[in-house]
């Protein structure tokens, strides 16, 4: 099995383009020892291997649909008068992002 190493978590870092101080280094190898610890408890169970993995983590999901019934809804003009600015019935939303973005 590989294991991660400072240099390896330094490069990953780089690419990420986020700074780890020695001290986050430090605490990310002792994160991803502890992962690496659970895994090997995980894998020392007896015929691990021979279990079928679980799409979902409970095996006894049932699904209750309930009937459809109409309910009264709000008037969309009622809902636009608490809004800034609109269009229609739709509202304007101010431009957040850069040009450049």
């Amino acid at each position: 099995m590989i294991h991660f190493t400072k240099e390896m978590v330094d490069s990953y870092a780089d690419k990420l383009l986020i700074g780890l101080t020695e001290e986050e280094n430090k605490m990310v190898l002792d994160e991803f020892a502890e992962i690496d610890r659970n895994i090997n408890i995980i894998n020392a169970i007896p015929n691990i291997k021979d279990v079928e993995p679980m799409s979902y983590c409970l095996d006894n999901m049932k699904c209750h649909l309930n009937n459809d019934e109409a309910e009264a809804t709000v008037p969309i003009e009622e809902l636009l008068r608490n809004s800034g600015k609109t269009v229609g019935r739709e509202v304007e939303v101010v431009k957040v992002v850069g040009e450049n973005a």
